[in-house]
């Protein structure tokens, strides 16, 4: 007998991107889209068409480039959001409108100031109308593991009589546990008597840090058959399930679960890197899966344990999650086909034959400096050549600088905007006198937010990515350099952040949030 499928709805490029600081482009949203893709995720929530013309228009980018996923996206309970969404979605092979409205007595009465009959009639109304474009909907009611029961089942058994497809509970602010939810996904199947014309999904927050938990629960206990998650559990305040764990739960615990994922699991590790290295969201050594030291062993018993077998202590394989030995496979000596080839191999696919070049170009320099490449060197690489393809206001030209035990760090920059300009300062330390002196350049005014060093590969020699923070008129944008020169790093990082603040390209969270 074979076992049941569990559906995985990725939602890092929706509610992920709702994290300060992880705003994505368009051509970010289209690189995490197609390693998603590679990695057979199910739906991949794609954006809020309707929150701004940005998201618009890279969620219509990827329904026209995604083929092997449902392409979804999300809108509010009326017709202009809806509308909105079916007018991005439409060219996708497969696609999905998702609709919500919230149901909850604090919602409704607070936030929504409508009665409880308004927002059956909204939610109705709204799946109505998107039902009649599109035969793949999805309804959620936001903040539903705090609605009253009874009251949900009238909206929801309304909303499955009117068309929806996929029924989605959230746990909006992260305040269910795992039993009390389980029960109370089983209780609402058992209530409603159309229930079984939908598939039950569930969207967790990790506010209590059981999101994971209960996502599973709901799977376990009430019925549900997919789950909503994040690549790295990204998302606002404490992020939302882990795409990761839930799948290697499933995968490992098959004699528990009884059930599989289509996930090809080898790409896991992978897509954690990709989304960290755009977000600017360092991964913690110790998260489960995707952390660098998932798969570390420092007790003496521990490493002899695994030494004589692997199970001892590990009870799934590094490389099916898409772990490798950091391999050196290419050096200064190496040619433009054989760079190539290797990012192939890695699934780094780069937009045009003029970003091969500009990326080709990146290596040689990192190789004059670094002996030894390793893989992560060209992630880093190929990263930062996306990073660098958006507008540049600013561009740096040459910098210095200079500190000692008992000397005032000084820093001298060159950048350039329509003439190049030069600025010295000093600062507690090279990289504050770095900051210091871009700054008096630039002139920008923004808050600096977080200011993180993360070393790509080990040893002396490494690239060190840096990831800089900036805020500015309720805007926050992430920089994120890389070089074996940390202040050089350092300073790019800045760069990359200021010229995100110049570009017109703005992203505009919605205000009504899963």
């Amino acid at each position: 007998m074979s076992k049941q499928k569990l559906i995985i709805f990725d939602t890092t490029m929706r509610d992920g991107e709702q994290s300060p600081g992880a705003s994505m482009t368009k051509d970010e949203k289209l690189r995490i889209a197609r390693a998603l893709e590679r990695m057979r995720v199910d739906v991949i929530e794609a954006g809020f068409p309707a929150s701004s013309n940005g998201d618009f228009e890279a969620v219509r980018a990827i329904a026209n480039a995604v083929k092997d996923s449902t392409v979804c996206g999300l809108c509010r309970a009326n017709d202009r959001d809806i509308q909105r969404g079916i007018e991005a979605l439409k060219g996708a092979k497969s696609w999905r409108v998702h609709t919500f409205i919230a149901t909850s007595p604090l919602h409704m009465e607070k936030k929504l100031r409508m009665s409880p009959e308004q927002v059956l009639e909204q939610a109705k109304l709204a799946v109505r109308f998107a039902k009649n474009a599109c035969p793949d909907v999805e309804f959620s009611p936001e903040d539903g593991s705090r609605s009253e029961l009874d009251f949900l089942c009238r909206v929801l058994e309304a909303v499955i009589k009117e068309g929806a497809t996929t029924i989605n509970i959230p746990d909006t602010v992260g305040y269910a546990v795992p039993q009390q939810f389980g029960e109370f996904i089983k209780n609402l199947r058992q209530k409603i008597p159309n229930s079984d014309k939908a598939v039950w999904s569930v969207h967790c927050h990790n506010d209590l840090g059981m999101a994971v938990a209960n996502s599973l629960a709901a799977v376990m206990i009430g019925g549900a058959r997919q789950i909503e998650c994040t690549i790295n559990g990204l998302g606002e305040r404490a992020g939302n399930t882990s795409l990761e764990e839930v799948v290697m739960a499933i995968k490992t615990r098959e004699d528990f679960f009884d059930m599989q994922t289509g996930i090809d699991a080898t790409q896991i590790v992978p897509t954690s890197r990709l989304v960290s290295q755009i977000t600017g969201f360092v991964v913690q050594p110790n998260k489960a899966v995707v952390g660098a030291n998932a798969f570390a062993h420092a007790s003496g018993i521990h490493q002899d344990g695994v030494l004589k077998a692997r199970q001892t202590y590990e009870i799934m394989r590094a490389e099916d999650v898409g772990w490798s030995t950091n391999k050196i496979v290419l050096g200064k000596l190496s040619g433009r086909n054989a760079f190539k080839q290797r990012l192939k191999e890695l699934d780094i696919e780069l937009e045009s034959e003029d970003a091969y070049n500009k990326a080709f170009q990146r290596f040689k320099d990192l190789a004059d400096k670094k002996a030894e490449i390793f893989d992560e060197d060209l992630r880093a690489l190929v990263a930062q050549e996306a990073g660098a393809s958006q507008e540049e206001h600013w561009k740096l030209v040459w910098m210095s600088q200079a500190s000692g035990m008992g000397e005032r760090p000084h820093a001298s920059v060159v950048l350039k905007d329509t003439i190049e300009r030069r600025a010295d300062a000093q600062g507690d330390g090279p990289v504050d006198a770095t900051f210091k002196a871009i700054e008096s350049l630039a002139k920008s005014g923004a808050e600096l937010l977080l200011y993180s060093v993360n070393a790509v590969t080990t040893g002396t020699e490494s690239q060190g990515e840096v990831t800089v923070r900036l805020a500015r008129g309720g805007r926050i944008v992430n920089g994120v350099g890389a070089d074996t020169d940390i202040v050089v790093a350092s300073a790019k990082a800045y760069i990359s952040a200021l010229n995100r603040l110049a570009s017109k390209m703005e992203r505009v969270n919605p205000q009504h949030q899963l």
